[in-house]
């Protein structure tokens, strides 16, 4: 009997390993996300579902610019804001490994100009705080100035005007222009440039076929999408702003869809030979508690905990661990996310200015985890398998064939 009924929870869920089982689950997100972009009106957006070492879903919504006929599809480039910095924390992870500088270096070693209100704080300041948001300076610190078209060199002397709220490495603060004092380590320290070191390092060994780094490498991508912005209750097309661009490692990156699911793909741990498991274990590893974050609308009801590891957000959604990170600069919004345990991973982009991307994401995986746990409940109480949360080392159903 009990191998009768392993043989149905086994057949139920041996399709996952196909990216078969999901097909019902994201239906219903395709649904979902179009009834909600028409809702909102969303001119146009993008998303990819990654199961495993595969994108299983990935398609467009609407157009690339309200008042064209150019759809946007999957491998539609947009602007991904912050979710820049995932990129900047892979790119740091594999170079430090490389033995091309250490993450307890002094910041001020590669940026002499840098000095806080207190010069004693300035050698506190060591590589790891700029991509950990650990530096311990009041959030978003001079972000005005960027928005305002400063370039980095104006804006650094005006951190000797303040001092960190604690030492570096105990509290958290969202960085823009000290996230990106990474771009100076790199490049001194290989004698590159960052667009350089991130196609050599990560675009090309990836495959990703439309990433790109900076304003030119946006203008330059045929299929892009328009950036928008709503006013009056209507949606309203904007020349692409530069001034986030000059911040490379904090918002300069571009992709499409597809890009981001290769790159899912990757943290997934299938390509090793890019990012073996010991890097993609350090830039996940909780560096700062981030509790603010607990009381964010629509993540509100599912967070249990929140960290910032380098260049990713951590979080406990329920009882699942959830790494993610979003986006948003004038005109585009991006959220990409994924569950190493269950092997999962979504990315949504869009060309407006909308927290309906908040509400797609929430929606998603706590549908994709509610039908997961039922799915690990089912097959314990067959006796083929652990919980998830108690064997996480093994794919969520390596297991089952042991029916």
């Amino acid at each position: 009997m009990l191998k009768r009924v392993c043989s149905l929870v086994l057949l139920l869920t041996s399709s996952l390993a196909n990216a078969a089982v999901p097909d019902p689950l994201v239906r219903e997100f395709e649904q979902f996300f179009q009834q909600q972009m028409a809702e909102q009106n969303i001119p146009g957006a993008a998303y990819a579902i990654v199961y495993k070492n595969r994108i299983i879903a990935a398609n467009g919504y609407g157009v690339r610019e309200v008042g064209s006929n150019l759809p946007v599809d999957a491998y539609t480039v947009f602007r991904i804001a912050s979710v820049s910095k995932t990129f900047a924390g892979g790119l740091a992870a594999i170079l430090a490994a490389q033995g091309h500088f250490r993450w307890n270096d002094p910041v001020v070693r590669y940026v002499p100009e840098l000095s806080f209100k207190t010069r004693s704080f300035n050698n506190k300041l060591k590589v790891e705080h700029l991509l950990s948001q650990s530096t311990g300076v009041i959030a978003n610190a001079y972000d005005n100035l960027i928005e305002a078209n400063y370039p980095p060199e104006r804006i650094i002397p005006h951190f000797n005007k303040l001092d960190p709220l604690c030492n570096p490495g105990q509290c958290y603060g969202y960085q823009n222009v000290l996230f990106s004092l990474i771009e100076p380590v790199l490049q001194q320290t290989t004698k590159q440039d960052y667009a350089t070191l991130l196609k050599r390092n990560i675009f090309e060994p990836l495959k990703m076929p439309t990433a790109s780094v900076g304003l030119q490498g946006y203008l330059d991508s045929p299929n892009r999408a328009t950036p928008h912005v709503k006013a009056r209750g209507q949606w309203h097309a904007r020349a692409v702003n530069e001034s986030y661009y000059r911040f490379a490692p904090a918002a300069g990156v571009n992709a499409s869809a597809v890009d981001l699911g290769y790159w899912l793909i990757a943290q997934l741990g299938y390509n090793p030979d890019v990012l073996p498991e010991p890097l993609l274990e350090q830039i996940t590893s909780r560096k700062v508690r981030t509790p603010r974050y607990l009381n964010r609308q629509m993540w509100r009801p599912h967070l249990k905990d929140a960290h910032y590891g380098l260049g990713w957000r951590l979080y406990k959604f329920g009882q699942e661990q959830l790494v993610f990170h979003g986006g948003w600069v004038q005109g585009f919004r991006a959220e990409l996310a994924y569950s190493k345990e269950r092997e999962l991973g979504l990315v949504i982009l869009m060309n407006a200015e909308s927290r309906v991307i908040t509400e797609l994401t929430t929606h998603f995986w706590s549908t994709m985890f509610t039908a997961l746990q039922q799915q690990d409940r089912q097959l314990m109480l067959a006796g083929c398998k652990a919980p998830a949360s108690q064997s996480q080392a093994s794919p969520p159903q390596a297991k089952a064939a042991d029916c």
